[in-house]
């Protein structure tokens, strides 16, 4: 009897995990002809049809069921097996860390830093990119871990573990002059910056103003905080940031703070693969107590210098 074509099978697998062959064949850099041609190859060894049509959508038969449970853990161990000879790099483990863009670079660099040890032991390599995106390459095991603005839906991604590193209030900015309607009335009389509409906070701000009766006029969205204060240091417009940047941003005169809203909050999440959860820097990561640094007790203000205006404040 034949010896099975794993590439048939790993090409099936990556089928049924993305939903279609094209998107296979997207992430394979493959054409779908190639994909599909590889499967019917497998069906042939495996003697039955792996995928059943219902609509215009593939899905998997009980056959495939079955195959794609025995290869998923095949490839996941695969995957597993590479992350651990991946991380070796002469003396150091590589730890590749997503940061979404929503979020703040200065918290995303304090946490951080507070897991990587002084030994060089671990090399940190940073990536950012939408919530999303970052999530597809966690997935695929591109990333290690993500640091995010929201968590994870386990049902949806399989395999994935999240975990909520803290929370604190909004407050909205201005330059002066003060508006002149009291808060957050005067959200009407300024033009208003605000987070997009992929980010958590933007979806909460949206609903917040929804609730209250308002309609500001908005300038602009922006995924990138940073971005969106940098603009708020330029113009006239209100924009939104976590109260634990107060300090530091009130050091850029005349900016000040006409609002915060405690039932606004902005979350801060780890995600990472169940299989990540020994690496040295997850594991510190998870058992850390980041309490005093999200009530504003930790000394994450003082210190900081004027912002400077080159997309390095956030």
């Amino acid at each position: 009897m034949s010896h099975l074509n794993y590439n048939h099978l790993y090409y099936f697998w990556m089928t049924q995990k993305k939903g279609s062959v094209t998107k296979a064949a997207e992430a394979l850099f493959l054409t779908p002809q190639t994909v599909t041609g590889q499967i019917r190859q497998l069906e042939q060894r495996l003697g039955g049809k792996l995928f059943k049509r219902k609509g215009r959508q593939l899905e998997a038969s009980e056959l495939g069921q079955l195959v794609f449970k025995y290869a998923d853990r095949m490839f996941s161990l695969s995957y597993e097996m590479l992350d651990i000879v991946h991380y070796r790099k002469e003396d150091h483990l590589i730890f590749d860390v997503g940061v979404a863009d929503a979020l703040s670079k200065r918290l995303a660099s304090r946490v951080l830093m507070s897991v990587i040890p002084n030994d060089d032991s671990i090399h940190l390599r940073c990536y950012e990119s939408t919530h999303e995106m970052l999530l597809e390459q966690l997935s695929e095991h591109k990333l290690d871990m993500i640091l995010s603005d929201c968590p994870v839906d386990s049902a949806q991604h399989a395999g994935l573990l999240s975990k909520k590193l803290g929370e604190c209030d909004i407050g909205f900015y201005c330059r002066e002059p003060l508006p002149t309607k009291p808060f957050p009335d005067c959200l009407e009389e300024r033009r208003l910056l605000i987070p997009g509409r992929r980010t958590a906070m933007g979806r909460q701000l949206r609903h917040w103003l929804e609730v209250q009766g308002l309609k500001p006029q908005i300038l602009g969205e922006f995924d990138d905080a940073a971005l969106m204060k940098a603009f708020g240091f330029f113009n006239q417009g209100i924009f939104v940031a976590p109260a634990i940047y107060r300090d530091a941003i009130l050091q850029y005169q005349p900016v000040i703070e006409i609002g915060r809203v405690e039932e606004l909050k902005e979350e801060y999440y780890v995600i990472f693969a169940e299989r990540m959860i020994q690496h040295p820097a997850v594991k510190r990561l998870c058992e850390s107590d980041f309490t005093s640094l999200f009530s504003g007790l930790d000394d994450f203000s003082a210190g900081v210098a004027p912002v400077s205006f080159d997309g390095e404040f956030s």
